[in-house]
Parts: C-alpha cells; sequence; structure tokens
C-alpha cells in the first residue's frame, strides 16, 4: 500500500484529501499543517509521497520541498495550491515537482501519487 503525508494550513483540507485518499487505499501516514510540520513528518516517516500546499504560514510549502530534497533527492513530492501565479509554476518546475490546483480532482491526485 502506497503512504502519503498530507500538509496545508487548512485542517479542512487535510480532513477532505486524508479520508479521500484512505478511500482510494493510499495510507495516510502524516498529517501536518505547516512547513515545518512537514518536514518532521517525513524524517519521522519516509512516505512513498508528499502532497503539500504552498501558502502555508511557519515555513512555506517551496520551504519545506526544498528541505525535504536535501533530506532524500529522490523524495516524490507533489505541490497542492489555489496559487496560479506563474512564479508558482516556475519554481515547481524548477524543482522538478508537479503541482495540482485546487479545487482538486481526487482522480487526478491519486493517478499523480500511484506514477
Amino acid at each position: 500500500m502506497v503512504s502519503v503525508i498530507v500538509i496545508d494550513d487548512d485542517k479542512d483540507i487535510v480532513r477532505l484529501f486524508s479520508e479521500l485518499l484512505e478511500e482510494n487505499g493510499i495510507n495516510v501516514i502524516g498529517k501536518g499543517y505547516n512547513g515545518k510540520d512537514a518536514i518532521s513528518l517525513f524524517k519521522e516517516n519516509k512516505p512513498d509521497a508528499c502532497l503539500i500546499d504552498i501558502m502555508m504560514p511557519n515555513g512555506n510549502g517551496f520551504y519545506a520541498i526544498k528541505a525535504i530534497k536535501k533530506i532524500d533527492p529522490t523524495a516524490k513530492i507533489i505541490a497542492v495550491t489555489a496559487d496560479m501565479n506563474s512564479l508558482t509554476q516556475e519554481k515547481s518546475n524548477k524543482l522538478s515537482i508537479p503541482i495540482i490546483y485546487k479545487p482538486f480532482n481526487i482522480e487526478n491526485v491519486i493517478f499523480t501519487i500511484m506514477h
């Protein structure tokens, strides 16, 4: 079973994401609400994939993504954001991570996690 951590400063998004993933056979092994949570949950759990929101307090998504990539350059990270700014797209392209835009389609999320 594929394992993931879900990181978003909106607790409702974390809950919804987690429920939808679990219903589709993906094991949510960690939930966090800021960039610092993402880094510590990654270190503790070594998930198969990380779903990380970009716009968060206490260490934004890019801060967390860069820190996780330093720990494990092969970590599978998927950015989740409502920010359609071209700068966000450029940064994610530089880091070679896919972006899923909110509101998200769960089938698209699952496909991205599995491939």
